[in-house]
């Protein structure tokens, strides 16, 4: 599934902790791991030594990806390292996709104070931007790896499809649970149908979805439809279920049953307390 690993790395614990958990997957997979370094174009970063003038961004990166590099010998993958300049987002993604990565790993924060970079917003537009999948590691816990429990949040759209597909390779994969939820958000239940109405619906996708993942290969598949906010009903979830993962699409449905949009994905992102991986990839042709 994952060929080449890309890790944005600044030198803080949150990113070292994401450097870390994609570690352990190249090691599971025998992937090669990026580790890239960029040196913000909008901050201050040039001054004299001397004759001569010098990069200080490009100094302190050359030394984090050394530390990453030395990091990552224990895990036994093929690692390169890179500086680059740039706004970090953009960087990050077109260095990813210049590069045939298959995957980007980041930290949903970085560092306080100017030298941060792998903050929220950044992690959030390169979630919105890149074209293949990336994985936030939150900073709270240590992710359990290999996975056991995978959480994909569904309503049917063809990038929730995409997801439970890319879900259901996971759970094949570590031969884990599989936990499809549909969430009912309360402020448009009555715009289209009734609570029954939409629960029927609900369920019908769900079935939908079940298919999809035990065609894939999952054995273990549980269902559920939660009603109220829905990320805060995807992060209740994971929370009371033990879910080592969450798989979610970037983009839900036109209209008002829309509710897998960017804004909802990025509140996942920034509550979560175990890794989100997302696609902005379409299930339809």
């Amino acid at each position: 599934m994952y060929d080449h690993i890309l890790v944005p790395v600044d030198g803080g614990d949150l990113a070292t902790a994401a450097l870390d958990h994609a570690l352990e997957i190249a090691a599971d997979r025998n992937t090669t791991v990026s580790l890239l370094y960029v040196a913000d174009t909008n901050e201050p970063s040039q001054t004299r030594v001397g004759a001569n003038v010098v990069d200080v961004l490009e100094q302190e990166g050359e030394e984090i990806v050394s530390d990453a590099r030395e990091r990552a010998a224990a895990y036994d993958v093929t690692v390169t390292t890179d500086v680059v300049q740039g706004i970090p987002h953009e960087a990050i993604v077109e260095y990813a996709a210049t590069r045939e990565v298959d995957l980007v790993v980041m930290g949903t924060h970085g560092r306080d104070g100017l030298e941060r970079y792998l903050l929220g917003s950044v992690a959030e537009r390169v979630v919105n931007t890149a074209p293949m999948p990336v994985l936030t590691v939150p900073g709270a816990d240590e992710p359990t790896y290999p996975y056991r429990s995978v959480l994909v949040p569904t309503d049917g759209s063809d990038h929730a499809t995409a997801a439970v597909g890319m879900g259901a390779e996971v759970a094949t994969r570590h031969d884990a649970t599989l936990h499809l939820l549909t969430v009912l958000e309360d402020s448009i239940l009555g715009a289209i149908g009734g609570r029954t109405e939409r629960e029927t619906r609900a369920n019908e996708l769900l079935e939908d979805a079940d298919s999809t993942a035990r065609d894939a290969g999952v054995d273990d598949v549980v269902t559920a439809v939660e009603s109220g906010s829905v990320p805060r009903e995807i992060t209740s979830y994971a929370g009371a279920a033990g879910i080592d993962l969450v798989v979610m699409g970037t983009h839900g449905r036109n209209g008002l049953d829309q509710h897998l949009l960017g804004s909802i994905t990025e509140r996942v992102l920034r509550t979560a307390s175990v890794p989100v991986l997302t696609t902005n990839r379409s299930a339809g042709p």
